[in-house]
Parts: structure tokens; sequence; C-alpha cells
């Protein structure tokens, strides 16, 4: 021990690994718990619509607010309110932590 410092460590730390959140339990839990939370629509026609969910019902008709329609992954129109009918949808998914 000659009383020099060690020589600075050089090793990069570690990137944070996102974690991915899984949800469990049924698809009615799951549409639950997406009610007045940001959630993505895919639509049969190949439009997305994004906004926040208001209200769904037996028919998975969706009524959305500041909802924003996205062609090609672009912002083609934006709504206050929006109105999609069930038979429309192709996929939902949610677009902030549950």
């Amino acid at each position: 021990m000659d009383g020099t410092p060690p020589p600075p460590h050089t090793e990069a730390p570690a990137a944070a690994v996102p974690q991915v959140q899984q949800h469990t339990g049924s698809p009615t839990d799951f549409l639950k718990g997406v009610v007045g939370k940001r959630v993505i629509l895919w639509l049969t026609s190949g439009v997305d619509y994004r906004g926040i969910l208001s209200c769904l019902d037996g028919y998975m008709n969706i009524a959305m607010e500041q909802t924003e329609e996205h062609v090609s992954g672009v912002v083609v129109n934006k709504y206050g309110d929006a109105f999609i009918r069930g038979n429309n949808v192709l996929y939902i998914s949610a677009a902030e932590a549950l």
C-alpha cells in the first residue's frame, strides 16, 4: 500500500431493463381496468384511435375522449369525443400503466 488511489472504474453501468407490465385476469377485468385510461384501438380498416376510454357496452361499442385518429402512424384528425362501433374494433390495448 503506497497511498495512491486505485484507478477509476471504467466499466459503464448496466442499462436499466424496462419492466413489462403484465395483466392477469379475464378480458372483462382488463376492460374494466382501462375505463378512464388512455387506450389504443386498432380498427379492422387499419385506422388507429388513441384517447381516453370513457365507456363501453356489452357489444364493445366504445366512447372515447381526447381522441386522435392515426393512419400509418400519422395523426390525421383530432376529436374531443368519438364513438366507435364494436364490430369495427380489431384490438384494444392500454396506452398507460393500469
